[in-house]
C-alpha cells in the first residue's frame, strides 16, 4: 500500500542535427527527407507539431480533446532546433515556449523545461573553455526565450564527467539527469542524489529508470497506454521499498517520428495517470524543490547514455554504430576527431591574436556573443559597443563580428552528430566538415592554409566505408566545401530573378541583395560584409538560363540555372517554364488566379510540350536542320524544367526517325539526351541493369 503519491517525470530530450547551410544559413533541399522539404520539417510534421496538439479520442474515434504534452511533461529543445523552428515553424515554436508558461502555472512557478548546452557537443571530450562557452550559451539562449533562468540541464547524450559538473554548478545549474549506469550507485526510493564538485558546489543527479525508458523507445509502451500507465504506478525499488519518484526520459522524437501516434499514446497515458489519486505528474524542477538530494552519488566518469565505452563513441571504432548489422568500421572517428581538434587550435591562435586586439577580453566576448541575433542591428551595435576596445567603425567591426562567427562555426563543428552515425561520408559527419570549412574560410592568410592542412592531414587517414567516398580529404573536398563560392552563387542567382522576376524577393536567410544593371552587392547578414560582383545573363534556349559571376578579385564562375541557390533556382525555373509556355504555345502557366486554374494551366503546359516534342521528333527524318534539331532541344529543356522524365514514345520515336537518317552525326547530341548510343561509342557489349535516363511509361500527370 503506498504511504504517499508516488511523482512520476516523463522527460522529452527533443534535438535535431543543425541543417543550415553554413554561408547562407538556409536549409536546402534533403532528398533523403521526401516527401518532406529537409529533414526538419519532415520531423516537425511527424513529431513536434502533434506533440503540442496531441489528440485524445474516445472508443469510436472521435476528438475528445486536444492537448499540449510539452505542458504535462520536462522537456528540454536544442537551442538550434529552436532557433529553425522559431523562423520555419513560429505556431509550432510558440506552443514549445508556451509550455513552459502553462507548467509554471500549475505548478507554483517550476517549469517543465530544461536548458541544453547550445551545439550539442559531447562535453567531457570539450575543452574546459568550450564546455563553458556552450554552457553559457545555452543558459542565455533559454533565458531569452522562455524569459526566466534555468534551474536543469539536460546535457548531450547525457555525456558527463567531472568537469562539466564542476562547470554546471559554477553556472548555476541545480541539476541533471543520467542514466542509471553512469552512477556507482543509483539513490534510493527514485530521490536525486547530491554530487558535490571539486569547488565544493553541489549539483542534484537524477537518474531515469532505465528499463522503462527502453520499452518507451524501443519497446511496446508508445503503442499501449493502459500498460504505460500501469508499469509506472507499479514500480517497486529493491527491497520491496516505495518509489517516491519513477522518472523516465527518451528522446523526444520518439512521440510521432520513431513511433507513428506516439504522441497520442502519450497524452492518453498522462490523462490516465492524471485520474489516479496515487499518482502526482510533474516535472524534476518541482520534485527537486519538495525533495532536495540527501544521498551523495559519485558519477562514472566520463560516460554517456548511448555508449557503453564511456564516450568513445564520439571519438573510436568503439562498436557502438547505428546499423549493427553491416560490417562498417568507425575508425574514421578517431581521425575526424583529431583533425577538427587541430584545426580548432589554429583557428583559437588566431582569435585570440587579431581578437586581442579588437576585444577587452576575446573569450569573455565569445561567451556573450551566443545570442546575439544578427537580425536585429540594435542588438548587434550594443554587443560591440560594449566588448571591442576602441570606439567601433565599419572594418572594425566586420573583423570582430568575421572572428566571432570563425569561433561559432568551429563550436558547431563538434556536434556530436558527426560521430553518432556510421560513416564519415553521412549527412552528419558532411555537415560538421561543411561548419569547419566554413570557420576556416573567415580566418583570413596565413591562418586558413595552415588550419585546412591541420585539418587534411588527419581526413586523410579516414577512409570511408563507402568506396566511391574516398578519405576524408575527398569527402571534405568534394561534399563539404562548395565548388563555387557560395556568395558568387547567391549573386549568380540574384541577376538570374532579377533578369526572369523583377520585383521578386532576391534576398536569404544569410545575406541582403541588390541587383543594378547586372552589378550585384551582397551584404552578409551575420557579419555585415559587403561584396561586389559582376554578372553576364546568357540565354541559351527559352528554357535554359546561365550566369557569368565575376568577383573584384577577378575570380569568376558560369553557373547553370540549376546551379543557383535552391530559393533562386525555384524562382527562375518557374519564370522560365512561363516564358518557355507563351512562346510555344500561348499558356501561361504562372497565372495568379485560383489553385484549380494554376493547376488546369500547367497540366496545358504539360500536355502541350509532349505534343510538340513527338511532333518535333517525327518530322526529323524528313528535316534534320539546325533549327528542327534547336526546337527538339528547346522542348527538351522545358521538359526537364517542369521535372518530368523522358517519355517512353518519345523515346522511341526519336530512336525510330534517328535510325531512318543512318543514325546521323547530326542527331547525335539529341541521341544522347534521348538515352541512345551514338555511333562509335565504347561498349563491353554488357546491358546496364537499368536505363541511364528515367523513363515514364504511363500518361502524363494531370496536375502537380
Amino acid at each position: 500500500m503506498t504511504r504517499f503519491p508516488r511523482s512520476v517525470v516523463i522527460h522529452g530530450h527533443f534535438y535535431q542535427p543543425p541543417r543550415e547551410d553554413p554561408w547562407l544559413d538556409e536549409v536546402e533541399e534533403q532528398p533523403s527527407a521526401a516527401p518532406d522539404h529537409d529533414w526538419n520539417a519532415r520531423i516537425e510534421r511527424e513529431c513536434y507539431r502533434p506533440v503540442v496538439a496531441a489528440r485524445i479520442q474516445d472508443s469510436e474515434g472521435r476528438i475528445l480533446r486536444i492537448t499540449n504534452t510539452l505542458s504535462r511533461i520536462s522537456y528540454n529543445f536544442g537551442p538550434t532546433l529552436l532557433d529553425w523552428m522559431e523562423r520555419a515553424a513560429p505556431d509550432t515554436y510558440a506552443a514549445v515556449i508556451d509550455a513552459d508558461r502553462l507548467s509554471r502555472e500549475r505548478s507554483g512557478g517550476h517549469g517543465n523545461a530544461m536548458a541544453m548546452p547550445y551545439h550539442h557537443p559531447i562535453l567531457p571530450l570539450s575543452s574546459y573553455r568550450d564546455k563553458l562557452t556552450e554552457v553559457r550559451w545555452g543558459i542565455a539562449d533559454f533565458r531569452r526565450r522562455y524569459g526566466r533562468d534555468p534551474v536543469g540541464m539536460w546535457l548531450p547524450e547525457t555525456a558527463v564527467d567531472t568537469e562539466t559538473l564542476d562547470v554546471l554548478a559554477g553556472e548555476g545549474i541545480r541539476f541533471t539527469v543520467l542514466a542509471p549506469g553512469q552512477v556507482r550507485q543509483v539513490p534510493a526510493e527514485g530521490l536525486p542524489g547530491r554530487y558535490v564538485t571539486s569547488g565544493g558546489d553541489e549539483v542534484a543527479i537524477f537518474v531515469y529508470d532505465g528499463s522503462l525508458s527502453h520499452d518507451i523507445a524501443f519497446g511496446p509502451l508508445t503503442g499501449d497506454a493502459d500498460l504505460w500507465a500501469e508499469r509506472m504506478a507499479a514500480r517497486e525499488a529493491p527491497g520491496g521499498d516505495d518509489v517516491r519518484l519513477v522518472a523516465l526520459a527518451t528522446d523526444g522524437e520518439t512521440f510521432g517520428h520513431h513511433h507513428s501516434f506516439g504522441e497520442m499514446a502519450l497524452a492518453a497515458t498522462l490523462q490516465k495517470l492524471d485520474a489516479r489519486e496515487d499518482i502526482a505528474v510533474e516535472s524534476f524542477e518541482s520534485f527537486l524543490d519538495r525533495h532536495p538530494p540527501r544521498e551523495e552519488v559519485e558519477i562514472v566518469s566520463p560516460s554517456a547514455w548511448s555508449c557503453a565505452h564511456g564516450v568513445d563513441r564520439w571519438q573510436d571504432d568503439c562498436g557502438c554504430k547505428s546499423a549493427p548489422d553491416r560490417d562498417t568500421s568507425q575508425a574514421w572517428r578517431r581521425h575526424l576527431r583529431d583533425g577538427l581538434g587541430a584545426m580548432a587550435d589554429r583557428l583559437h591562435a588566431v582569435f585570440e591574436a587579431e581578437g586581442g586586439e579588437l576585444f577587452h577580453d576575446p573569450w569573455a566576448a565569445r561567451d556573450a556573443f551566443g545570442t546575439v541575433r544578427p537580425a536585429e542591428p540594435e542588438e548587434v551595435r550594443g554587443f560591440l559597443a560594449e566588448h571591442l576596445r576602441e570606439e567601433p567603425e565599419p572594418d572594425r567591426s566586420r573583423r570582430a563580428l568575421e572572428l566571432l562567427e570563425m569561433e561559432r562555426n568551429v563550436l558547431r563543428s563538434f556536434t556530436s552528430c558527426g560521430w553518432f552515425f556510421d560513416d564519415i561520408g553521412g549527412l552528419e559527419a558532411v555537415q560538421v566538415l561543411r561548419y569547419a570549412a566554413r570557420a576556416i574560410d573567415l580566418a583570413g592568410e596565413p591562418g586558413a592554409a595552415e588550419a585546412e592542412d591541420a585539418l587534411l592531414r588527419h581526413l586523410d587517414q579516414a577512409e570511408s566505408n563507402d568506396p566511391h567516398a574516398g578519405s576524408g580529404r575527398d569527402v571534405f573536398h568534394n561534399w563539404a566545401r562548395p565548388v563555387v563560392p557560395p556568395f558568387m552563387r547567391v549573386a549568380a542567382g540574384a541577376a538570374a530573378v532579377a533578369s526572369t522576376s523583377p520585383g521578386a524577393d532576391i534576398s536569404l536567410q544569410g545575406c541582403e541583395t541588390r541587383v543594378t544593371d547586372g552589378r550585384v552587392e551582397l551584404t552578409v547578414t551575420r557579419t555585415g560584409r559587403v561584396l561586389e560582383y559582376e554578372t553576364t545573363i546568357d540565354r541559351p534556349s527559352p528554357a535554359r538560363l546561365g550566369v557569368t559571376v565575376r568577383a573584384e578579385d577577378g575570380t569568376s564562375a558560369h553557373l547553370d540555372h540549376w546551379a543557383l541557390t535552391e530559393a533562386h533556382a525555384k524562382t527562375v525555373r518557374d519564370a522560365l517554364i512561363v516564358e518557355s509556355a507563351l512562346k510555344f504555345f500561348g499558356v501561361s502557366e504562372g497565372d495568379p488566379g485560383r489553385e484549380r486554374d494554376r493547376g488546369d494551366r500547367r497540366t496545358a503546359v504539360i500536355e502541350a510540350t509532349e505534343r510538340a516534342l513527338g511532333l518535333a521528333i517525327e518530322r526529323l527524318p524528313d528535316d534534320t536542320s539546325e533549327e528542327a534539331r534547336r526546337r527538339v532541344a528547346e522542348l527538351l529543356d522545358l521538359q526537364e524544367l517542369l521535372g518530368l522524365p523522358i517519355a517512353l514514345d518519345a523515346q522511341t520515336a526519336f530512336y525510330r526517325s534517328w535510325t531512318a537518317t543512318g543514325r546521323s552525326d547530326d542527331l547525335a547530341g539529341l541521341a544522347a539526351r534521348l538515352g541512345s548510343r551514338p555511333t562509335g561509342e565504347a561498349t563491353d557489349g554488357t546491358p546496364s541493369a537499368a536505363p541511364a535516363l528515367r523513363v515514364r511509361r504511363s500518361p502524363a500527370p494531370t496536375g502537380r
